[in-house]
């Protein structure tokens, strides 16, 4: 397919120019692939690099610095010590020491026993002197890998610090070359609260984030790589690593009863279609009302206004509740439908109704905060535009999708990726109003009909204990998310045409 030019392009009709990107989006598929192999090379290049350039730079250190910067090798914070700069070397001694210390006691304790996990778990041992038979524990193969982790990340700090003492070490070995005068305590203590204060108030939300972000999601992985379930607990049963099995589980499809690989498959499925009419139903929807309000002539707006907003001030865990037990077998809605038709619907016992229900039903709850946000955006478009437009004798329809539509859409791309995102994890719909019901014998890990993935994951981890198969579900849930949102975020208009609307 040939490239057309910019005139060209214009010469075709809205239908011919969507077909055409679309056809170029696919043709530039294994362009793309191409280019994210050629940077992933130059990127273990540059790192291979830099990795040398490093250790040829600790190397020359050693050989060209002074003895106080080879003694600082091996005894963190000497160096800074021996140039009377004491407070920043006791914080480097300190390091070093905390760290033998915890590698004595904890870390090298566990990390030996990472490989295996554990080799002896609970045992049961006669008591001589009650004269009955006792449980005696020894290995946890849960705190073993999660002590683990925290050494491997400790190990990961020290490093950096280490080197940080190596390059200060450097340094100062530079300043005295040049005669210059070295930083005192005072020098260092103003630049904490100066010129490095954005670094000291960074410090404790790093921290944070790695010990209650990164690690939790780093130990998460590693369970999707051993037999942690109900039978293996850790505690009274080890659990080992198994490799790639869990995995295996996943992509090795089956037809049989209950099938976890086909289980995935059609939760995967469901999760799409109910992440795409819950992000687009409300979209519109939501920009259709607000269009509607803002309408000259429409009086009482601020009214309407209050009156959607009051729906989504009540929590969620109220109202979706209680809408759950309106739609009940007996409750509200079926109890108008058999007096008034004779007839009940099974709104959450029928898969296909159930999955229409909550679709309908986040609609009402999504509509007002579309609503909001579109009508401060639609106050900002242009007038001049419209009132052009009906010079030249656009109608309604017309106004909409040449107007309106693009300008929206230009604005709120980011936001629709995002949501879509957000609808792919919400639980607490489908958790409140079906709880993944109804059930089915043919799914896997008490999986319902309804489940998205994350409630899958929730009912693996809470009801069957099966944390090896919840972290390989996590695992494909952050997979499938990245890969839309990059596929999304590198198509829409608002991160390549910035200028555009401006």
């Amino acid at each position: 397919m040939t490239r057309l030019s910019d005139l060209e392009y214009l010469r075709l009709n809205k239908w011919k120019r969507f077909w055409y990107r679309f056809a170029l989006f696919f043709i530039s598929i294994p362009h793309f692939f191409v280019s994210l192999f050629k940077k992933i090379g130059l990127f273990f290049k540059k790192v291979g690099l830099g990795i040398g350039h490093y250790f040829r730079d600790l190397v020359m250190t050693f050989i060209h610095g002074s003895w106080k910067t080879k003694v600082s090798y091996f005894i963190m914070g000497f160096g800074s010590i021996a140039r009377k700069q004491v407070l920043r070397g006791i914080l480097f001694f300190l390091m070093e020491a905390v760290f033998i210390l915890f590698m004595i006691l904890v870390g090298g304790k566990y990390l030996g026993k990472l490989g295996s996990l554990g080799t002896l778990g609970r045992t049961e041992v006669y008591d001589p002197v009650r004269d009955v038979m006792v449980y005696q524990y020894h290995d946890d193969s849960f705190k073993i890998l999660l002590h683990s982790i925290l050494t491997i990340f400790f190990i990961i700090a020290f490093l950096f610090t280490w080197n940080l003492n190596i390059k200060q070490n450097r340094l100062n070995d530079q300043i005295q070359k040049e005669k210059r005068k070295i930083a005192t305590d005072k020098d260092d203590l103003r630049s904490v609260v100066d010129e490095n204060f954005h670094r000291t108030l960074l410090t404790l939300p790093t921290l944070g984030i790695t010990i209650f972000t990164i690690l939790p999601i780093v130990f998460m992985i590693l369970i999707a790589f051993t037999s942690y379930d109900a039978n293996h607990d850790g505690y009274v049963n080890l659990f080992h690593w198994v490799g790639w099995d869990n995995f295996n589980q996943l992509f090795t499809w089956s037809n049989g009863s209950a099938s976890f690989s086909a289980t995935f498959g059609e939760i995967l499925v469901w999760t799409l279609i109910w992440a795409f009419f819950a992000t687009f139903t409300n979209y519109f929807l939501g920009m259709l009302v607000a269009m509607l309000i803002n309408r000259k002539g429409i009086k009482l707006k601020k009214v309407w206004r209050t009156v959607l907003v009051l729906s989504i001030a009540i929590p969620q865990f109220i109202s979706l509740l209680f809408v759950s037990k309106m739609f009940s077998e007996n409750g509200i809605i079926n109890g108008f439908l058999q007096n008034v038709f004779h007839t009940r619907l099974p709104f959450w016992t029928d898969p296909t109704w159930a999955k229409f229900t909550v679709i309908f039903i986040n609609i009402w709850i999504g509509i007002p905060y579309l609503m909001l946000i579109t009508t401060g955006i639609l106050m900002n478009v242009p007038q001049d535009l419209y009132e052009s437009a009906k010079i030249d004798g656009a109608n309604a329809w017309q106004q909409y999708t040449r107007i309106t539509l693009p300008y929206m859409l230009f604005v709120t791309g980011p936001y629709l990726l995002t949501s879509f995102t957000a609808n792919m994890n919400n639980f607490n719909v489908i958790y409140l109003l079906t709880g993944g019901g109804p059930s089915s014998n043919a799914l896997y890990g008490s999986a319902g009909k309804t489940d998205l993935l994350i409630t899958w994951l929730y009912s693996l981890t809470v009801n069957d204990s099966s944390y090896n198969l919840a972290s390989v579900i996590g695992i494909m849930v952050f997979a499938v998310v990245a890969i839309i949102s990059l596929i999304v975020y590198n198509v829409i208009p608002s991160t390549k045409n910035e200028e555009d609307f401006s």
